[in-house]
């Protein structure tokens, strides 16, 4: 273990969660020239897949999601049902309106697009799925057949 948190800056990380989106910068920590702001529109708004933090727990009655979703409103957040019991959560956080005499010193808030997909098991009831939004936390409740 020690191996791999020193080869990882001792952070601990998902790297072998394949469901993950975090992903390791190994230029982390040193001061390069090059910043986020400098990036395309198309890497800088894929940040927000990043952040977009979704908890699944299986209880003995169903499966429940919980995303993180602070700053958005319910109607913002979709919950689709697909195919081969696949539950998808998408939504968009819109980037912040910038004024032409604003001098920003500091960007940590993402914006952007972010997508979920989640293969159930076969005892999920995809046509009983239900959704609910409070203090920016969307609860997603899947129940499990008997």
């Amino acid at each position: 273990m020690s191996l791999i948190q020193s080869i990882f800056g001792g952070r601990r990380s998902n790297i072998f969660n394949p469901f993950s989106l975090d992903v390791w910068d190994p230029f982390e920590g040193y001061n390069l020239p090059s910043s986020l702001s400098s990036a395309p529109s198309s890497v800088r708004d894929s940040s927000a897949l990043a952040s977009a933090r979704i908890n699944w727990k299986e209880t003995p009655e169903a499966h429940v999601f919980k995303a993180d979703s602070p700053g958005l409103k319910k109607e913002e957040v979709k919950v689709k049902v697909e195919e081969g019991r696949v539950l998808q959560i998408s939504g968009e956080r819109s980037r912040e309106q910038e004024e032409k005499n604003d001098q920003w010193h500091r960007v940590e808030r993402s914006s952007g697009k972010f997508l979920h997909r989640f293969r159930l098991p076969e005892n999920a009831k995809m046509e009983e799925v239900k959704e609910s939004m409070e203090n920016g936390v969307l609860t997603v409740r899947v129940p499990k057949e008997e």
